[in-house]
């Protein structure tokens, strides 16, 4: 299929859906976009980089959306953007030049056993706690994963946190805010690497995804603090393992 005969409704439909899942549960607006992207037959790495470019935008008003809702912790905030930037410049220049496929199947079952975890939370009476422990290496490989996968730093970073006891809320709203300065940078990196000419190609992607990001964002954080704890987990847990089964299949075939 021609990707440049697809309407620009289809691709703000797209950023929309997956802005509304990332946004309220904090993952999966870079997992849901380059999946259909990649099926419609983008290269990996392109369609990394322009969920990524239209990401910069989305990001920042998610994160301000989720600021001005009051969802985010900011020392949580502050302590995973240096290696989340960091992990996302390596991951967008490696996978510039090589191809990610390969490390898929273990993020994949990484994530389903973190998915799980969060099930199984849910449906105990456990005090929700600050997590401040292992935060560095968590957003170094968030942001590479997120780069070379085209999606992975809500999954990574969010499920983990909240599978070890950080209350949903403030995980997603932290997460979000961060995300902005992560995704500035790798596509930043992308453009260098890549070249502007291949953003230009798939400018009507990009603007699409943008447009239905932007639209969905506000939304997004405020069913994010209106959402109750367990229900919330339950929602994330499940999320989580769908898509990585899938991937799991996919990568395996």
């Amino acid at each position: 299929m021609d990707i440049q005969n697809i309407p620009i409704w289809a691709f703000i439909l797209v950023g929309f859906v997956a802005q509304m899942i990332d946004g309220a549960l904090g993952m999966a607006y870079g997992v849901s976009s380059t999946t259909v992207l990649v099926s419609l037959g983008v290269p990996q790495k392109f369609a990394s980089a322009a969920v990524h470019a239209s990401e910069v935008v989305t990001t920042g008003i998610s994160g301000l959306s989720h600021w001005r809702a009051g969802n985010i912790h900011f020392d949580l905030a502050k302590n995973l953007l240096i290696p989340g930037v960091l992990g996302g410049v390596i991951g967008a220049y490696l996978l510039s030049n090589f191809e990610g496929d390969i490390i898929k199947p273990f993020v994949a079952v990484y994530l389903i056993i973190m998915g799980l975890i969060i099930i199984f939370r849910a449906f105990r009476s456990l005090a929700p706690r600050e997590v401040r422990s292992w935060l560095l290496p968590l957003a170094l490989g968030g942001g590479f994963m997120d780069a070379v996968g085209g999606g992975g730093w809500g999954p990574i970073v969010t499920s983990t946190l909240v599978a070890r006891g950080n209350i949903p809320r403030f995980t997603v709203g932290s997460v979000n805010a961060t995300e902005f300065f992560v995704t500035l940078a790798q596509s930043i990196t992308f453009v260098i690497a890549l070249g502007s000419g291949e953003f230009i190609k798939y400018g009507t992607v990009i603007l699409g995804l943008l447009i239905g990001g932007a639209i969905a964002a506000p939304l997004a954080a405020f069913a994010t603090k209106r959402l109750p704890h367990r229900p919330f987990m339950l929602l994330v847990g499940l999320l989580i393992v769908v898509l990585n089964v899938r991937t799991l299949i996919l990568t395996l075939q």
